[in-house]
């Protein structure tokens, strides 16, 4: 990987970040906007937000297959630079602690701008990078992201111990998406030309060398198991993150925001999810094309005591588990990403991205509700560990179905 695309791929992957941002800005202060909205009921609360967050999600997801539409025609970076700006403005409108139809339609907003990020970003890093060297950038592009991630609860609480509440929180997170939407703006041409350049250069390969081959290759019986895959993992995702604050037992409501007491909440929290970055870097550096489906398919299958042991932990013994459930389910990531460059062809890599991130993002939101109508956090972590081993079901026939075309 040259200089150029190095630099490429670590903007864009800053672009991630602040996708994951925005996904977790409700998370990390689903409490607090709970208490504002629902009072002292803690279930309505839980139920109120589960519904929020699927709101934000559904249109992340499904709005990703539209996406990847868009994209083809019209260039990735100019839809990343909507994609910012979108995001930001309903920020802006979050923060000025609307009524409930108002935030719910915010919210789905937001989702729908956030849901441009994955399409577009996954297309420019997958179309200037090799078979080879893929894995290491979306392992790099993924530890950016799982960074966006913790910085989320992190910056939330930094802000809250400064006498700042949520809705404020909500105002500040619109000045970087407008700033590194700006730089896209400028710079659009540019990356345009790098990614131009970098097609070229596959075509210019000959038809055995494996970069050229899996340009053109489509696998779409193996593209569609693993977005079914990527709906079951997506479940246990959002349904974790969503109420990772409330598992870790410290309970963050509207009485103590802004009161100059550190919030330890948010920083577990973030501690939790920055151990993603441990599991995106190594399944980027771990990551081998041919083993690809076996990788995927222990991963979910690690997923599964992890979950159970969740089900079970008390006290301080629930941050070691989530700590080491965060490391081994975002190993996911690079490897899933990678999967979709190799089942699908450059010119529908777009629409395949999109349509995956549909299955992961928008059917998968359905974990977060589906967490907060469930009674007990014991039922809710077992439940999720038998999603998961479904999903490691579905990653065996990946191998078996990849064993086969060899």
């Amino acid at each position: 990987m040259n200089r150029t695309i190095l630099k490429l791929v670590l903007l864009v992957s800053c672009a991630h970040a602040m996708a994951h941002i925005y996904e977790l800005s409700l998370p990390a202060v689903e409490q607090d906007l709970a208490a504002s909205y629902q009072g002292d009921n803690l279930q309505q609360g839980k139920e109120f937000t589960g519904w929020l967050s699927f709101c934000w999600r559904l249109p992340w997801g499904v709005g990703a297959l539209l996406v990847g539409w868009f994209v083809d025609r019209m260039g990735a970076p100019r839809m990343l630079v909507l994609y910012l700006v979108g995001c930001a403005l309903m920020c802006a409108i979050v923060g000025l602690q609307v009524s409930t139809p108002m935030l719910f339609v915010a919210m789905f907003t937001m989702g729908s701008f956030a849901s441009i990020y994955h399409p577009a970003g996954l297309t420019l890093i997958s179309q200037c990078t090799t078979a080879e060297n893929r894995p290491r950038a979306l392992g790099l592009h993924g530890v950016v992201g799982s960074a966006g991630i913790a910085l989320a609860p992190l910056v939330a609480g930094l802000l809250f111990y400064a006498g700042i509440n949520w809705p404020t929180y909500y105002l500040v997170l619109v000045i970087p998406g407008l700033g590194l939407g700006y730089w896209f703006f400028i710079r659009r041409h540019r990356i345009e030309q790098i990614v131009q350049e970098s097609l070229e250069k596959q075509q210019q390969l000959p038809t055995s060398d494996p970069d050229r081959q899996e340009g053109d290759r489509a696998a779409w019986s193996s593209f569609y198991v693993l977005t079914l895959l990527a709906a079951l993992q997506g479940m246990v995702y959002s349904g974790f993150l969503m109420f990772l604050r409330r598992y870790l037992g410290l309970q963050g409501t509207e009485s103590n925001s802004g009161a100059n007491v550190l919030d330890w909440s948010h920083i577990l929290m973030a501690v939790v999810l920055l151990c993603g970055c441990i599991g995106q870097y190594l399944a980027g550096r771990l990551a081998r094309n041919r083993l690809l489906e076996i990788q995927i398919t222990l991963i979910c299958l690690a997923n599964t005591p992890f979950l159970v042991w969740m089900a079970y932990a008390t006290g301080s013994m629930r941050f070691v588990v989530a700590s080491l459930f965060s490391i081994v389910h975002f190993m996911n990531q690079p490897i899933y990403n990678s999967l979709i460059a190799k089942y699908t062809p450059n010119a529908r890599r777009s629409l395949c991205y999109g349509f995956s991130f549909m299955m992961g993002f928008g059917v998968g939101g359905l974990g977060a509700p589906l967490a907060g109508m469930l009674a007990t956090e014991f039922t809710t972590y077992l439940v999720f560990g038998l999603i998961s081993f479904g999903a490691a079901i579905l990653g065996g026939i990946l191998c078996v179905m990849d064993r086969r075309v060899q």
